[in-house]
């Protein structure tokens, strides 16, 4: 026994591996080391000495996390009549603007970040939007994006050489110095193959609520800002 040092050893800690004699003695132990007895299930194991046993407890370790995580997604709080009631009047005001808006089950990520909301007193939607910039690799998320600011507008604090913030003009140094003339708006076109994607192009001059009538959003949009002088692989519908 490593704590008496008097008795032969019956047990070994699963977590710090001391060898104890008792309850005592083990008990003890757990108090000077301040060892809780539990085993380290991502504790080092180096290559050589890594085993099947080590294999499976990895494998039950990816487990356990799986199942709480779905534990957590089936929360009652989640699911509950109020959060259910909110998403069918979101679907149900834009199927009104005749778009056609689709929502995603819970665990998914566009469904986890979307902060979508309509105003009843303004009749309005505030829209959760994502803006892509394909041609520098930039990507910027927008909230409360009210859908009677038009295109153009959206788009100035970040293409717009005067009012454009300049950290966001030097990163998208390639469009704030091409004509404005250039860019095209896109959007994916939803449920079609996956072998023919296409686009729409959005006209800038328009509202939000303009120019996703029509259409089907997957929880919100997501507008992909590209330049007609380069070359990209978006085919717009029709072409």
């Amino acid at each position: 026994c490593e704590t008496c040092g008097k008795e032969e050893a019956k047990y070994r800690c699963p977590r710090c591996m001391k060898y104890s004699c008792s309850l005592l003695c083990v008990k003890k132990h757990k108090l000077v080391l301040s060892c809780n007895g539990v085993r380290d299930k991502t504790a080092f194991v180096s290559v050589s000495e890594f085993t099947d046993l080590n294999l499976l407890s990895d494998y039950r370790f990816l487990e356990d996390v799986a199942r709480t995580a779905d534990a957590a997604a089936r929360h009652c709080i989640v699911h509950s009549p109020a959060t259910k009631r909110l998403l069918y009047c979101l679907r149900n005001k834009a199927r009104g603007c005749n778009i056609e808006l689709k929502t995603l089950p819970i665990g998914f990520t566009k469904r986890r970040e979307n902060s979508t909301t309509f105003n009843s007193m303004e009749n309005k939607f505030y829209w959760h939007l994502k803006l892509i910039f394909p041609h520098c690799h930039a990507e910027y998320t927008l909230k409360g994006v009210p859908d009677d600011k038009t295109l153009a507008d959206i788009l100035k604090p970040y293409i717009d050489p005067v009012e454009s913030d300049p950290v966001v003009c030097q990163r998208l140094k390639i469009y704030t110095a091409s004509p404005q003339s250039d860019v095209r708006i896109l959007m994916k076109i939803e449920n079609r193959n996956r072998n023919s994607i296409r686009y729409n192009e959005l006209d800038a001059s328009k509202s939000l609520l303009d120019n996703l009538k029509g259409k089907v959003i997957i929880e919100y949009p997501t507008l992909f800002v590209v330049l007609k002088t380069l070359k990209n692989d978006m085919v717009v519908l029709g072409q």
